[in-house]
């Protein structure tokens, strides 16, 4: 009873196979068409040869570098000029521009001055001098205070005729080495010293 059972069960198994392998039509061609595997590398009749390595992937880099290399056309890459600056159509060059001179804002001192000698003691009274200076030129001479009184008006009158005025002694001597006035010594000095105190603080 047991073999007559396995007997059918393997007839079975083997009645289904049968079924399926003829229920696909073209499978045993498809395998028998196929050509056999080709070694990577090697020329196929058919076709170019398939390459790899080294060589087939130094072509991109080449293209891509003739594409990105600067031109000097107008708008386009920046372009190198003599020395080494780079520089960009219509813009200004790299080198800095030199710092502009400073200018003293200072106001340049005054041609005319004038400076006032100190006051001077006599016999008779107080001598003092102011002058008006040009530059370097005494341009001008003014007694202001001389001995007064008595016989000292008359001395003192005699002392600035001779030496004050933008004509006197003092503008055409330009110094303080006066002759003295007759008849008025000690006013004469002091007018003398007291003018050269005032050329020592204008020119000095």
């Amino acid at each position: 009873m047991r073999r007559a059972l396995l007997a059918i069960t393997g007839l079975a198994a083997g009645t289904t196979a049968l079924v399926v392998l003829k229920g696909a039509p073209g499978t045993g061609q498809v395998a028998q068409g196929l050509p056999a595997a080709t070694p990577v590398g090697t020329p196929d009749q058919s076709g170019p040869a398939t390459t790899t390595g080294p060589a087939a992937t130094d072509a991109a880099p080449e293209r891509t570098t003739a594409t990105n290399r600067p031109t000097g056309r107008p708008g386009g890459a920046a372009s190198r000029t003599p020395g080494g600056t780079r520089s960009t159509p219509g813009g200004a060059g790299t080198r800095g521009t030199p710092p502009a001179p400073r200018v003293s804002s200072a106001a340049p001192p005054s041609a005319t001055r004038r400076v006032t000698g100190p006051v001077i003691s006599t016999e008779y009274g107080n001598v003092q001098v102011r002058i008006t200076v040009s530059g370097t030129r005494i341009v001008d001479a003014v007694a202001v205070e001389l001995p007064q009184g008595g016989q000292s008006d008359l001395r003192s009158a005699r002392v600035d005729d001779a030496y004050s005025g933008t004509s006197g002694a003092v503008v055409r001597q330009q110094s303080a080495l006066l002759d003295t006035v007759s008849q008025a010594t000690a006013t004469s000095d002091g007018y003398r010293r007291s003018l050269q105190a005032a050329l020592d603080r204008a020119l000095g």
